[in-house]
């Protein structure tokens, strides 16, 4: 899966581009309040895609429960973290 360019965003840690986004719209349970998740891939081309559970709801919930939104900071902490983890953001050879 690739993300689309328009409504993501670039960020550049540690020397790597990427590219982020959150959904524009919520879902229904995301609308209910369950929690919020943004997408971060390689901004140079197609490869995997990390999906993040940032463990709080959207700030457009139906139910006006308090939150914050994404911020890059959270993004670059994310990966980072992947990166140590050993997530690897290249595609995989397809399986015969």
């Amino acid at each position: 899966m690739t993300l689309p360019r328009k409504g993501s965003r670039l960020i550049t840690v540690d020397g790597t581009a990427y590219r982020w986004t959150v959904r524009r719209k919520p879902t229904y349970s995301k609308g209910l309040g369950a929690t919020m998740t943004f997408a971060v891939e390689l901004a140079e081309g197609p490869g995997a895609t990390l999906v993040v559970d940032t463990g709080r709801p959207r700030p457009d919930n139906w139910l006006h429960l308090t939150t914050e939104s994404v911020r890059p900071a959270e993004v670059a902490e994310a990966v980072r973290a992947a990166v140590a983890t050993g997530f690897g953001f290249r595609a995989r050879p397809a399986q015969p």
